[in-house]
């Protein structure tokens, strides 16, 4: 059963509001209970950070500017810089330009983001007990027992 009033639309934030507490901007955090320590929820990587992380550590690994990279890909270097930035989400088509600009295919780019995201996963896994305590003995985690790549549209 909802607990919400019927008429009463819910607001699901996508990102935790960054004004700082008391300001006329910020949001009222829920209660913790009493006794629990107030640990804030490490924020996950999104896939534009990722894949632009990836493409600035390409580029700079090649020792090339971001004006080549952008010549040779034929997008604008403001955008490009966007792009490494995580600012942008581009398409796949930018995508495969950026990565063939740099001698890789669209599958070695998105590996590259895929495996800094499982690395990710990984250390989260680390530090979650958690999580372990619910797996049982003997067993893994969900995040280490697949290593593979899932992209949804």
């Amino acid at each position: 059963m909802s607990t919400h009033a019927p008429n009463e639309a819910r607001i699901i934030p996508l990102r935790p509001q960054t004004s700082p507490p008391g300001s006329a901007g910020a949001t009222r955090a829920p209660q913790q209970p009493s006794g629990a320590p107030e640990t804030p929820a490490p924020r996950e990587p999104l896939w534009r950070d990722l894949i632009g992380d990836a493409l600035r550590r390409e580029r700079l690994a090649q020792e090339r500017t971001l004006k080549d990279v952008a010549e040779t890909a034929r997008i604008s270097m403001p955008y490009l810089s966007e792009l490494e930035r995580g600012r942008k989400e581009a398409s796949s088509e930018v995508l495969a330009a950026a990565a063939k600009a740099l001698g890789l295919g669209l599958a070695d780019l998105l590996s590259l983001a895929q495996d800094e995201l499982a690395r990710y996963a990984r250390s989260q896994v680390g530090q979650s007990q958690v999580g372990r305590s619910r797996l049982g003995r003997g067993r893994t985690s969900p995040t280490t027992q697949y290593d593979g790549l899932c992209l949804a549209a």
